[in-house]
């Protein structure tokens, strides 16, 4: 089995192992821990969907960039569109742009982000450090997932160089 034939089935494996996680919580089961019965609470299963939405995400790897794409394709993508798109998946619906994205859902701390929580930038070239242009989904472990120029969709830390330096604030629409 090659690279690339593992890796697609490692991230088949753990999309459905997500999908499977969460159609358990939509019926209301329990997850039984070794020791114990708990059941799982309402933000694990936020964070559950917020994990299958990253995942799904991740499917479009070096997808390319392009400022203004349309929503009805996946052959391109920009910031907005790309969390437009992959949250639809999971019946989230955003407005298009980044600034609009930014309006939705209840604000979360940068200390208290999850899977699945939008992330939002003044960077480029029509940031003024305070406007947002620029979207990205926190995929956990301090790294986001989101498009820009080139490499397109891809993975990048929040906590250091341009991404620490530019962020704004967090959503979640979970």
């Amino acid at each position: 089995m090659n690279q690339k034939q593992l890796i697609q089935k490692l991230v088949a494996v753990g999309l459905c192992a997500s999908i499977g996680f969460t159609a358990m919580m939509a019926t209301g089961a329990t997850v039984t821990e070794a020791s114990s019965s708990k059941s799982v609470s309402a933000s694990s299963a936020t964070s559950s969907k917020g994990t299958s939405v990253v995942n799904y995400g991740k499917k479009f790897m070096g997808t390319p960039y392009k400022f203004g794409a349309s929503t009805s394709t996946t052959k391109v993508f920009d910031c907005s569109s790309f969390m437009k798109y992959i949250f639809g998946k999971y019946g989230v619906k955003l407005p298009r742009t980044s600034v609009a994205q930014s309006k939705v859902g209840v604000a979360v701390s940068k200390s208290n982000l999850k899977p699945g929580d939008l992330v939002f930038f003044s960077s480029g070239s029509r940031a003024n450090g305070k406007n947002v242009t620029h979207v990205a989904v926190y995929a956990g472990n301090g790294k986001i997932l989101h498009t820009y120029g080139s490499p397109g969709v891809t993975i990048s830390n929040l906590n250091s160089g341009n991404w620490k330096r530019t962020y704004l604030k967090a959503r979640r629409v979970l």
